[in-house]
């Protein structure tokens, strides 16, 4: 399934769930803990495990992709899997500094 700006998301081996903000411009796959994110509303597949290690997830922080920057995803359940996009791990996006008042 392609992602699309809103389309909710869950990890098949942690209790991760994403909603995306920004859709990325390639048709690759987004991964949470090594398997593929699945719909709110699909089955997970029995058995899977999370692969590697990582930080996880946070909740209410946004994540973008070093290999395509158009990606922007809000996680709005927190879990122990890594989220990547292609294989490649996603980012904590950082706030924009406010312009200096003197």
């Amino acid at each position: 399934m392609k992602p699309k700006p809103g389309l909710r998301l869950r990890s098949q081996v942690d209790p991760t769930e994403i909603i995306i903000v920004r859709a990325p411009a390639t048709d690759e796959v987004l991964t949470c803990g090594g398997h593929p994110m699945v719909g709110m509303d699909e089955e997970v597949a029995p058995g899977l495990a999370s692969e590697g290690g990582g930080a996880g997830t946070q909740l209410g922080k946004r994540y973008t992709s070093p290999k395509d920057p158009g990606l922007e995803i809000l996680v709005t359940k927190p879990g122990s899997g890594t989220l990547a996009l292609g294989g490649v791990e996603l980012e904590l996006k950082q706030a924009k500094p406010l312009p200096a008042s003197d």
